[in-house]
């Protein structure tokens, strides 16, 4: 839903352009042809020296380097239209200190800077802050095709005038402006890549346009995207968690989770002490994710420069991601009960091995199909007006007013719907050290699950209803902007200019829920009252996969071969059975599974900040630097919903329903106000030896969707009864106080070693904290509470290092390092900081002569705590080390003609997670395969 700017925005935009453009024809009247010092206008300068290739874009990066005021670092396109990588987050990954986090088909998603995770990181587009689909702030990089961008910064210093809301590192993307090339030019690229795993294929189409005219007055360039491409990703993870037995002697799990019973190998019924804190499988899953991914994207920028002192800029863009996803996987839902374990193997206080044997139907393992899907569809726009006038040799102002929206209407289809096989059987599950547990099924028909399955011998009469959720939010976010600076050139003593702005930004965010779970619709085909799905006709189960190379790379004994069904032709099958008798009284009725906005997660949260700056840029014989402070104004409101639980209804073994009070609204408001001091030196020890030094006061806000009071209970269903808080409006933001100090040595044009050492020490950084055993009203009942609280101080602290060079035969090598070292304390507990990679390095190593240029980079991060104490204390989910590595060679064939070959993830590495890094305790595994891309372009 579409909202005007506010008066304040209107307001303080159009007391900017008014002042702009009322003298802009007496401007260009007067032919006054002064200098700026603005980095739009620098480009400006040299904008007829065009360097193309990799050493070109290279080049650049260093020079933006050499001259930023703070400690950055660049990226650049090779040239119009042509970025080193195809995502954005790849090529950011090359950068020293960044890595990034994957989405299914192994794409890049999200960027973190110096280990510090995306919630620590600001993203924007020539300065103006990106709207997101996600419940954070941190975008989703997958959704920005590399092809409408030039550049972008990595900001990890802080300066007054730069945009507040970033303690790891401000990200700038920056668009291409018809004025680097005068003239005409255009290209148009064609791609078509495939994946080695999946055998699957895709497309993409850009074109870039780009023209000066009116004896160079106006400029114009237009762009388009229009990408294809089908992807799979082998999964395997263990989404019903571990049981823990209870541990009188950790305070942290004095209740455990052993919701069906404690965990008790010699069947005495009572909690040992050699059965303290035991743990066993609760559920794991494996099978692939499907993606048929569509991305288009448009870009259009309109410039007007009737004189050297005056340039209006109008530039927009529009991209839509249509990525659904559909994960067609084999759950395992083992949690322990009593009696329905034997002959249990313990390893180290984990049990790697049992049988179950039980011929209670709920006891034994039943077997499940799982269809999960993710329909996200994401359609971003940004739009924006921006003016810059030299009011006089020494004054220039600037005016900027944008719009920036972002929406993904995914409400109530997404799905986690289960079938259970109803066969008698028997079964045996050990933990063999892979992502995946060894399992054998034997049916008393003597069917083999394993067998039969790739034979085809199981059909839907084998299998009853089950778990049928329904789910997927509304997300809606808009941000208007404006701001209004400028600079005062002064040229007295050591001040050369000072600069000075205000700006506005109104963020509204809104998610609404949409599922079944709340009315309980997600339980209604399970249990006593599930259904045969033979009974329901329409051949339910439908497909029968047995992927190329699937999970080849998983060293255990489980069914390489699994059934699918189709949500949608599942739900017709539903629908059709209404009407027949419901056990317990009744008639089954399809609507009352349906989903429904749910209010209990969803919100509404407004946010309103106000910033203002003054920097004085300072500069002497041998040095420069800068001086600053920015304070920084904001209120937010946030609304959500809250119910109470009324009662606890079992249907079944791990099978409850809850009953909750009408639900009523909850608003709250906070405001906060943030005094962000700045300072910055650079000292040309030599011309080519160079010392940055500097300290700032920085903040960061936290994700939208901590500041909404909402909660869950939805894990009561499978009876774990645990209350989880989204969060509330009071959270405070992340502060820093940071040093940097940089050492940057420009041996050659173009090449650079450097060696940083940083320092933040964070404060109100927010964790989550677990209350176990609550009492919150439940007769009955003991939850645990699970919260994010602001924590009371973090300390990260690193060295990065990092060489850049090209020799004169073609040859030329990048390599970075970055290792930090964090910790963070909530009272008098020290917890490790979640989302903060130890240390991550890259090699690149590159060729370029002539009409062959060639790259191969590998960039490896480290593993690291992703959250704490899944467990208990001191029991932590780990992502474990991954190096991914890319390869390029491009020919140009003709002045107007290249051909390149593209490798991605060329070793074949898999995200992995586990429990402290123990092979027996693994948490998740994501393949995406190894892919090479065939590109042709032409330019006229």
């Amino acid at each position: 839903m579409s909202r005007r700017l506010s008066l304040r925005t209107a307001a303080l935009a159009g007391a900017g352009f008014a002042a702009l453009v009322s003298v802009s024809a007496a401007r260009a009247q007067s032919g006054a042809a002064d200098e700026t010092e603005t980095t739009a206008d620098q480009a400006q300068q040299v904008d007829e020296i065009v360097v193309v290739g990799t050493r070109g874009s290279i080049a650049r990066a260093v020079g933006m380097k050499r001259e930023s005021g703070t400690v950055q670092d660049s990226i650049s396109a090779l040239e119009l239209g042509m970025f080193p990588d195809d995502n954005v987050a790849d090529s950011l990954s090359h950068i020293t200190g960044v890595s990034i986090s994957r989405t299914a088909g192994g794409e890049g998603q999200s960027v973190s800077v110096r280990g510090l995770g995306p919630e620590y990181t600001l993203s924007t587009f020539n300065g103006r802050i990106l709207a997101t689909d996600g419940a954070g702030r941190d975008f989703a990089y997958d959704v920005l095709p590399s092809d409408v961008i030039s550049g972008a910064d990595v900001i990890k210093g802080a300066e007054a005038a730069n945009t507040e809301g970033a303690i790891g590192g401000l990200i700038n993307l920056r668009s291409a402006s018809p004025f680097d090339q005068r003239g005409q030019h255009s290209i148009i690229r064609v791609e078509g890549d495939r994946n080695q795993m999946s055998e699957l294929d895709g497309s993409k189409l850009s074109a870039v346009y780009s023209n000066t005219f009116l004896h160079d007055t106006f400029g114009l360039i237009l762009g388009v995207v229009s990408e294809r491409r089908d992807d799979r990703t082998d999964v395997a993870g263990n989404d019903g968690g571990w049981t823990r037995n209870a541990d009188p002697t950790d305070e942290s799990w004095l209740w455990g989770n052993a919701w069906g019973g404690s965990i008790d190998p010699n069947g005495n019924g009572q909690l040992d002490v050699e059965e303290y804190g035991l743990i066993g499988p609760g559920q794991f899953r494996v099978g692939s994710i499907l993606e048929r991914k569509k991305r288009n994207a448009y870009t259009a920028k309109l410039e007007w420069r009737p004189n050297d002192s005056f340039r209006l800029v109008v530039d927009g863009l529009s991209t839509k991601l249509d990525s659904p996803q559909v994960g067609y996987q084999q759950s395992f839902y083992t949690l322990y009960a009593p009696g329905r374990w034997s002959n249990m193997v313990i390893n180290d206080g984990i049990v790697t091995s049992f049988d179950m044997t039980n011929t209670d139907p709920e006891q034994r393992l039943n077997p499940e199909l799982l269809n999960q899907t993710s329909y996200r569809v994401v359609e971003t726009q940004l739009y924006g007006v921006n003016a810059q006038w030299d009011v006089t040799d020494s004054l220039t102002l600037t005016g900027d007013v944008y719009r920036s929206t972002s929406s993904r209407n995914s409400g109530g289809q997404d799905s986690y719907v289960v079938l259970r096989m109803n066969q008698a059987n028997t079964a045996h599950v050990e933990l063999n050290g892979a992502y995946v547990p060894d399992v054998t099924v034997s049916f008393d028909d003597g069917r083999d699950l394993s067998r039969g399955l790739a034979s085809g011998a199981f059909t839907d009469s084998d299998f009853n209803t089950h778990y049928f959720s329904l789910a997927g939010d509304n997300i809606e976010d808009e941000i208007n902007g404006a701001a209004f600076s400028g600079r005062w050139t002064a040229h007295r003593g050591w001040l050369d200019n000072v600069q000075f702005g205000v700006n506005y930004t109104d963020r509204r965010k809104s998610r609404d829920l949409v599922n079944n779970s709340l009315t309980g619709g997600a339980d209604y085909y399970s249990g006593q009252y599930a259904i045969n799905v033979g009974d329901l006709g329409g051949g339910v189960i439908s497909n029968s996969f047995n992927l190329p190379n699937f999970m080849s790379e998983v060293n255990a004994n489980f069914p390489r071969t699994f059934l699918s069904f189709d949500i949608a032709s599942y739900q017709a099958a539903l629908a059709a059975y209404d009407g027949h008798p419901r056990p317990g009284g009744g008639q089954y009725s399809y609507a009352a599974a349906a989903p429904v906005w749910n209010p209990l997660q969803s919100y509404r949260v407004s946010e309103e900040s106000w910033a203002g700056f003054v920097q004085a840029n300072l500069s002497g014989e041998r040095w420069s630097g800068n001086v600053g402070v920015r304070v920084v104004q904001t209120n937010t409101s946030a609304q959500a919903w809250d119910a109470k639980i009324l009662e606890i209804v079992e249907n079944g073994a791990f099978n409850y329903t809850a009953i909750y009070d009408d639900p009523t609204a909850i608003t709250q408001d906070n405001d906060y106000t943030y005094v962000l001091p700045s300072i910055n030196l650079n000292y040309r020890i030599t011309e080519d030896l160079r010392l940055r030094l500097g300290a700032a006061k920085t903040m960061a806000r936290p994700s939208v969707q901590t500041l909404a009071p909402t909660n869950t209970t939805e894990s009561v269903s499978w009876g774990e009864f645990t209350q989880i808080y989204g969060g509330n409006a009071a959270l405070k933001p992340y502060s820093a106080v940071q040093y940097d100090a940089s050492l940057e040595y420009y041996f050659r044009p173009n090449s650079i070693f450097n060696v940083a050492v940083f320092k933040k020490d964070i404060e109100d950084q927010i964790t989550t904290s677990w209350e176990p055993g609550q009492d919150i009203g439940v007769p009955g009942y003991l939850f645990n509470v699970q919260r994010p609280i602001n924590g009371d101080t973090a300390e990260v602290h690193g060295v990065e290092v990092g060489l850049q060079h090209f020799l004169d035969n073609g040859f030329g090598v990048r390599a970075q390092y970055t290792r930090n070292w964090s910790k963070s304390y909530v009272g008098d507990v020290e917890r490790p900081l979640e989302g903060i990679a130890p240390s991550v390095y890259s090699l690149g190593l590159f060729y370029e002569r002539g009409p062959l240029s060639m790259s191969a980079s590998a960039d490896h991060t480290d593993g690291f705590v992703t959250a704490i104490n899944v467990l208990g204390e001191g029991y932590n989910e780990e992502a474990d080390p991954i190096t991914w590595v890319t390869a390029h060679i491009s020919y140009k064939v003709t002045d107007s003609i290249d051909i390149s070959l593209e490798g991605q993830n060329l070793l074949d590495e898999a995200n992995t997670y586990s429990i402290n890094g123990n092979p027996l305790l693994p948490q998740g595994y994501y393949r995406y395969g190894a892919s090479y891309k065939l590109g042709v372009s032409y330019r006229f």
